[in-house]
């Protein structure tokens, strides 16, 4: 089936999280398209119920764009560790608890995996929806070492103990700039324009 194409001069970005609202809106820039943030229109945010960061990114891009009647773009992203059998995975956000202390989410990655083997990924799913219920998802990825104690203050979330492959920083010790053209995020949104944004 042919793809969607991107057709609106604005869309909704379904997320309540700032670090990822400045990170869309910096790759959004170029393509002159206007984003607000879902937590600006009031939109409440839906249960991740999926089992996948696909899954979830595409039930938060849909409950968006059916309550706002607007175009929506979704995220679900999280690290990936297999030697703790793909934890946090989906639940990276809730590894943080409600008071989103990710220092603290960090320390229980490193606790559990101890001497176990550091090798870890970053997957972000983008799922970009149309109030008809229409969705085209895509998901990106970026290997890497995790590292402790954790480096950096740039960043969110697990971002100062990812050490992204050929790089000296980590994400956390990265300019934006830097982030942007090698993240998980960056590559989902590659493979989104060529999908949705490309003439």
């Amino acid at each position: 089936m042919t793809p969607r194409r991107l057709t609106t001069p604005d869309l909704v970005l379904a997320t309540h999280n700032p670090g990822k609202v400045r990170e869309i809106a910096d790759l959004m820039r170029p393509f002159a398209v206007a984003v607000t943030a879902a937590g600006d229109l009031g939109l409440p945010e839906p249960d991740e119920t999926a089992d996948s960061f696909v899954g979830n990114a595409e039930l938060k891009a849909l409950a968006s764009a059916t309550a706002s009647g607007r175009v929506s773009l979704a995220d679900d992203s999280g690290l990936v560790v297999p030697a703790l059998g793909g934890a946090p995975g989906i639940y990276s956000a809730r590894w943080a608890g409600p008071a989103k202390d990710f220092a603290a989410a960090m320390a229980r990655v490193n606790a559990e995996l101890g001497s176990g083997d550091r090798r870890a990924y970053f997957v972000c799913a983008l799922s970009l929806a149309w109030p008809d219920g229409h969705a085209e998802t895509v998901e990106g990825r970026a290997w890497g070492t995790l590292v402790w104690p954790a480096r950096g203050t740039r960043g969110f979330g697990y971002d100062p103990m990812f050490l992204p492959d050929g790089h000296p920083l980590t994400y956390g010790e990265m300019d934006p700039d830097e982030k942007h053209a090698i993240s998980h995020r960056a590559d989902a949104f590659r493979q989104l324009v060529a999908r949705c944004f490309a003439p």
